[in-house]
């Protein structure tokens, strides 16, 4: 049964993906691609990761229904430093990939909305453990980038179907997942578009920082 659980997880990641591909055929090459899906996926899976760790323990300290989400940036400041030396980083509410991703439509700074909370993710790990690992993070994810699109306007309108594409990927609580959705999404794009970019197979790996990463904050380790 955890096999074909696993292999329906599995198959549809792999829809998910080649769903988003074929609404940016044509604007964003193949190879570029695979980052800015990965790099996506990683800003959905630390904003939940985040929200997660914090709803639980508010709930468990009898704030039932309480939603970081929904927290005023303001009021969310306040924990910055704890949060930081806890987890390795901190993200604002407003700045979390669910409520960036409620106003992309209709943003038209979505591309600098993007920039200012992947460098505010970055020099949030500044002085922790983690500012190794949070260094450069998302530079692979140049939302500023002509691979985009030849306008702001463009550009913006191919990041909000990469932001709803990711969105729509059915990964569930990360605890409950039963398979490596990164490693498997890396996998998967690589089969799609490595052949055609002319790339060998020693030149596919997912640095060591990010898998070093995502492992201590899957077990719940600080980082």
């Amino acid at each position: 049964m955890a096999d074909i659980r696993k292999e329906q997880e599995r198959d549809e990641l792999h829809r998910a993906i080649w769903a988003i591909a074929d609404e940016l055929r044509g604007s964003v090459d193949g190879w570029d691609f695979k980052s800015y899906v990965l790099g996506m996926m990683f800003y959905r899976y630390i904003s939940e990761n985040l929200t997660n760790y914090i709803n639980e323990g508010e709930i468990e300290a009898g704030e039932v229904g309480f939603d970081y989400a929904q927290l005023s940036d303001e009021d969310a400041e306040q924990a910055r430093e704890d949060l930081a030396k806890t987890k390795g980083f901190f993200i604002l509410p407003s700045e979390l990939f669910c409520n960036v991703r409620k106003k992309a439509a209709n943003d038209e700074n979505l591309n600098m909305t993007l920039e200012a909370a992947f460098n505010h993710i970055e020099e949030s790990a500044k002085g922790s453990e983690s500012e190794d690992n949070f260094a450069g993070l998302f530079d692979d994810i140049d939302v500023n980038s002509n691979k985009l699109g030849a306008t702001v306007a463009k550009r913006n309108a191919n990041l909000v179907k990469l932001i709803e594409g990711v969105a729509n990927m059915g990964l569930g609580n990360y605890k409950d997942n039963s398979i490596d959705a990164f490693g498997d999404a890396y996998e998967y794009l690589m089969s799609m578009y490595a052949s055609n970019a002319g790339k060998s197979g020693g030149e596919f790996f997912t640095p060591q920082e990010v898998s070093e990463l995502l492992t201590r904050m899957a077990v719940g380790v600080s980082i």
